[in-house]
């Protein structure tokens, strides 16, 4: 896979984005976003910890049928969940059939909604400077974990989140907003530093 690729709309894109159109679209619509909706942050979460030995791909196939499944990802629809709805979830072929992590967003439901001040805020606290962090200029820059989102996976699983490791972690700061690795050259990086400084 090369590092860039330059599409047929004459767009430089970081070359994962080129694998297939719901790639592209995750790519240039979301990924690297600042985000910070609890909702939608806490779908985030919880896909990344779906994810865990899968392809990405696998999980933005499905995940129109996670949101179904888990009712939008709304914190307080998922912390009521009870058996019943685990043993529904693992009937469903549309998601991830995998118990442990079926029941860790339910925990980790409950456990947003525990924190006093909010589970965005909690997040973004780890968020690095933007300017002490340069965009990436190949894939080989790109690290898999680093000491924010260790730090962010110790917290939480403190808090009691379960399925959070540092690498999951660095996920959702991807994912979100938190770090910017979209690849130097890629048109669509973005700049979120008044963001973040809102979001502290």
């Amino acid at each position: 896979m090369d590092d860039l690729v330059v599409g047929e709309d004459g767009r430089s894109r970081c070359g994962w984005a080129d694998a297939a159109p719901i790639y592209r679209a995750y790519h240039d619509d979301e990924w690297g976003q600042p985000q910070h909706d609890e909702v939608r942050l806490f779908e985030k979460l919880s896909l990344e910890a779906f994810q865990a030995g899968l392809s990405w791909l696998t999980i933005l196939r499905k995940r129109e049928a996670f949101r179904s499944a888990f009712a939008g990802f709304e914190l307080e629809k998922v912390a009521a969940f009870a058996p019943a709805d685990v043993e529904r979830l693992m009937a469903d072929r549309g998601i991830v059939r995998n118990r442990a992590k079926i029941e860790a967003a339910v925990v980790n439901a409950r456990a947003a909604l525990a924190v006093p001040e909010g589970l965005s805020r909690l997040l973004w606290s780890f968020a690095p400077p933007p300017e002490r962090r340069p965009r990436p200029r190949t894939f080989a820059d790109l690290p898999a974990a680093t000491p924010e989102s260790t730090a962010m996976a110790k917290d939480l699983r403190r808090r009691g989140f379960r399925f959070v490791g540092p690498t999951t972690a660095y996920a959702l700061m991807q994912a979100t907003g938190m770090v910017d690795d979209h690849l130097a050259g890629c048109w669509r990086g973005s700049t979120p530093t008044a963001t973040r400084a809102i979001a502290r």
